[in-house]
C-alpha cells in the first residue's frame, strides 16, 4: 500500500501562486507515476499533470505554461507550482500514484490522496 498525502493547498488572490506538496510513505517502491488531478464542485475529477519515474511529465491543457510539476525523490515527495492562478482553478487537488505504467489517460490511479483545497478569489 501507498499514502498519499496533500498539503499547501489555501485562499489565494487571482494571479497569486500556490505550491502543493505530495508526501508519499508506504511500499513506495511500487509507484511508477504519479500525478495531480483537481474536482471543481458538480463537476468531475480531472487529470492536471503527471510524473513519471524517470522524470518525464505530461500536461492537461488547464496547465500548461502556468504549472509545473517535478518531484523529490530523496522526500519522496512530488509538487504542483502553479502561477497565475484564476478563480476556475478553485477546486480540490488531489496526488494520486499508479502501481505500473505512465500514462494516466489509459487508466485510473490505483491511489489517491484525501486532496487540498485550492481557492482563488479575491
Amino acid at each position: 500500500q501507498v499514502q498519499l498525502v496533500e498539503s499547501g493547498g489555501g485562499l489565494v488572490q487571482p494571479g497569486g501562486s500556490l505550491r502543493l506538496s505530495c508526501a508519499a510513505s508506504g511500499s513506495i517502491g511500487d509507484v511508477s507515476a504519479m500525478a495531480w488531478y483537481r474536482q471543481a464542485p458538480g463537476k468531475q475529477r480531472d487529470l492536471v499533470a503527471s510524473i513519471a519515474g524517470g522524470g518525464n511529465t505530461d500536461y492537461a491543457n488547464v496547465g500548461k505554461g502556468r504549472f509545473t510539476i517535478s518531484r523529490d525523490n530523496a522526500k519522496n515527495t512530488v509538487y504542483l507550482q502553479m502561477h497565475s492562478l484564476k478563480p476556475e482553478d478553485t477546486a480540490v487537488y488531489y496526488c494520486s500514484a499508479l502501481r505500473s505504467g505512465t500514462d494516466f489517460r489509459l487508466r485510473l490511479p490505483d491511489y489517491w490522496g484525501q486532496g487540498t483545497q485550492v481557492t482563488v478569489s479575491s
